[in-house]
């Protein structure tokens, strides 16, 4: 029996349990959080059911990994390039993807994936802002609603979208700072949206979503004069769990830093927006 562990350098592991001392075995790496009290870094809890959760996570992720790469060969197919969007609920991802949609829908065909556990009431703020085409996917009919969108939803929703007809399909991704980083969907690119109303510490607490972003939007950054957060401690952290990702500081509300965001996806899938749209 075994325990899956996850690092924060994004490295995993099993460790072997010894069922007479009742936890892992001795292994060659440090634990930062060795000598903290029970309820940081405790496996214990899951003595019963180590080797199960181990084996039914890869076999979902396995099925998963199959379907996006089949849904990633259709969308190349087609010509559409995709980006994931990604971030925590009420970060402002559909207010980014409307002025996204009124700067460069005119000149690319975009097409958008909204996912939630339930309503339409995103896509409803999107009707009119000049996507192609919109499709709708509910998790609700998951355990309690699903915290993100996998591949098997999103071919769901491919199907009811026109891709011939597409450039660039957006998939914006149920608002969660966990899940959604760890099911590939058939994207070309990761996009996160991060509001500086949540705090420097972030991406330390939550490096998995902060890690898989190819671009980070840090938004809201009009509120900056009425709020305590030390931007250049969120980029420093940011910056250690994740030093690729290109940063963009943003406010979907007044549209600061939305031209950068626009030609980023520009450059995704090679498009040529004119200068008056990003």
């Amino acid at each position: 029996m075994g325990r899956f562990h996850l690092h924060a350098d994004g490295t995993d592991h099993v460790h072997e349990l010894d069922p007479d001392a009742g936890h892992h075995q001795d292994h060659d790496h440090p634990h930062p959080d060795a000598g903290k009290t029970p309820e940081v870094g405790d496996h214990s809890g899951y003595l019963e059911t180590g080797q199960t959760r181990i084996t039914i996570l890869e076999n979902l992720l396995s099925e998963n990994d199959r379907v996006a790469d089949d849904n990633g060969r259709r969308l190349a197919a087609a010509g559409v390039r995709a980006v994931n969007l990604m971030s925590s609920p009420g970060a402002g991802k559909t207010t980014l993807l409307r002025k996204t949609l009124e700067r460069m829908g005119d000149v690319v065909r975009i097409g958008v994936l909204e996912g939630d556990i339930a309503t339409s009431l995103d896509a409803d703020q999107l009707q009119g802002a000049g996507a192609t085409a919109i499709s709708v996917v509910n998790t609700s009919a998951g355990f309690g609603g699903e915290c993100h969108l996998d591949a098997v939803m999103v071919r769901s929703g491919m199907e009811r979208l026109p891709l011939p007809e597409l450039d660039l399909l957006i998939i914006e991704n149920v608002g969660n700072l966990v899940c959604p980083a760890e099911f590939r969907v058939g994207e070309d690119a990761r996009a996160m949206v991060f509001a500086v109303t949540e705090g420097e510490e972030k991406p330390l607490k939550y490096p998995v979503m902060f890690r898989a972003a190819d671009v980070v939007v840090v938004n809201k950054i009009d509120l900056l004069p009425h709020l305590d957060f030390d931007v250049d401690l969120f980029l420093s952290n940011l910056k250690a769990v994740n030093p690729r990702a290109h940063i963009i500081m943003a406010s979907a509300r007044s549209g600061e830093g939305v031209e950068e965001w626009c030609a980023w996806l520009a450059a995704q899938g090679e498009l040529e927006p004119t200068p008056s749209q990003v």
